[in-house]
């Protein structure tokens, strides 16, 4: 460990609020202990672009010790943190290989994030794949590629259907997102490139229960984001609360559409650690199962303990990333602030810097406190927004050069996928058998 009998500070979680508060206190009088459950921080906004191959995961995935390896008061640990003990003040976490390990603390920074939502149909989780982490965004990337190939080898006109619809469900910033770029994939990048089937016909579903898409947008934005995704081919499905999701497909009141490959990103949930941080402190939550925090982020009845971004609940505040990074630093200057001898109650105070989504290669909307852009003038601010706050500069070149590739030509930088990813579980036999030969010949 680091230090002797200094300030003990334990964060929990590297993603944009773990980030921003470790790196708030580098100067501070402190030993700052970071545990994440991955090697490495994910820049979530660009992860559906790993999903769609504009990107690798290396663009989007920044290893945590690189992160802070100039910071001399940090150090990483990799675990899943299990448990808090607000009474002996430590937490428990996992290495893995199932090893357990104990960190003491001094103050404690919550930011463990949260989990995919399906409100109650958690057996939906086991026919559909959600985008929260960059083995989701590969794994995605890879049915989505597959599908295509499965749709060449199938003879019968209903199977093709099949595989040639993609179900989306969650109209918020990801789903519009992903629904664009699977719509580039399948109507820029890949005809001329199979012979017994015509991508460019491919059927994307955009489903959600609220009223319209994007709906934490102003109505224009999403009026004109909703027009964009139509030109593309995308049918929009809004008002339209998905009943039931099975192997083959989707259920909506009055309506089942066949789709192969099916999405979920229509909500969210406090990650499990929450409960186990009410439980301990008695902290109250909301529906969600987020922590309500005092004004200045921490836990009511325990001022060593921050929770920030996602798994905390403070006046409706949003679930972006804006939130997480402010509250982060917040945190932060509150301990620096302490450790100095001053007053340290000050109110965490967000400022609102507006939404932004791109919708398809040089098609953004964005909101912006009171000014609303879309179309190229968007996108040309959601490019400048997402390549600045790209954690290091090498991250920022190599996504130009692949943005470069992908918006300006037709090619996908990243369309690899493994034998294991595409369902073999080993090398296939040398041989065809004559099934095989009669449907390559077909």
């Amino acid at each position: 460990m680091i230090g002797q009998a200094r300030h003990r500070v334990v964060v929990i979680g590297a993603g944009f609020g773990g980030r921003y508060a470790a790196r708030a206190l580098r100067k501070a009088p402190a030993d700052v202990t970071v545990i994440n459950g991955t090697n490495h921080h994910v820049f979530e906004p660009l992860i559906y672009q790993v999903a769609t191959g504009i990107l690798s995961p290396g663009e989007v995935a920044t290893p945590v010790r690189e992160l802070f390896r100039g910071q001399r008061n940090t150090e990483v640990l990799l675990g899943w943190v299990t448990d808090v003990d607000a009474e002996n003040r430590t937490v428990t976490a996992t290495a893995p290989g199932g090893l357990p390990y104990r960190v003491p603390y001094d103050t404690l920074i919550v930011a463990a994030g949260t989990a995919q939502s399906y409100f109650g149909n958690d057996r939906f989780a086991e026919h559909t794949i959600s985008l929260k982490s960059i083995d989701d965004a590969v794994e995605l990337r890879s049915r989505i590629l597959t599908a295509f190939e499965m749709a060449e080898l199938a003879t019968d006109p209903a199977e093709q259907a099949r595989w040639l619809t993609f179900v989306i469900v969650g109209a918020g910033p990801t789903g519009v997102e992903l629904a664009g770029q699977i719509a580039e994939i399948a109507r820029r990048t890949l005809p001329g490139e199979y012979r017994r089937i015509d991508p460019a016909q491919a059927r994307i579903v955009l489903i959600d229960a609220a009223d319209r898409i994007l709906p934490a947008f102003s109505a224009g934005s999403s009026a004109a984001a909703a027009r964009r995704l139509r030109r593309l081919g995308i049918e929009i499905r809004t008002g339209a609360p998905v009943t039931d999701v099975d192997a083959g497909g989707v259920e909506l009141p009055g309506e089942r559409i066949e789709a192969m490959t099916r999405v979920w990103s229509a909500g969210v949930a406090a990650a499990p650690l929450a409960a186990r941080i009410a439980e301990a402190t008695g902290a109250p939550t909301d529906r969600s199962g987020r922590i309500l925090v005092e004004p200045d982020l921490t836990v009511p009845g325990h001022p060593e303990i921050f929770v920030v971004g996602d798994l905390m609940s403070l006046g409706g505040l949003p679930g972006v990333a804006q939130v997480s990074i402010q509250g982060g630093g917040h945190a932060g200057r509150t301990i620096r602030r302490r450790l100095a001898g001053k007053p340290a109650g000050k109110p965490f105070h967000y400022l609102d810097k507006g939404n932004i989504a791109t919708v398809s290669r040089f098609s953004a909307v964005a909101d912006l406190r009171g000014v609303r852009l879309s179309g190229l003038a968007g996108w040309l601010l959601w490019l400048g927004v997402h390549w600045a706050y790209l954690p290091r500069g090498r991250n920022r070149a190599s996504s130009l050069i692949r943005w470069a590739v992908t918006f300006l030509g037709r090619s996908r930088p990243e369309r690899a996928v493994t034998a294991r990813q595409a369902g073999f579980p080993a090398a296939p036999e040398t041989a065809p058998g004559p099934a095989a030969e009669v449907a390559a010949h077909a």
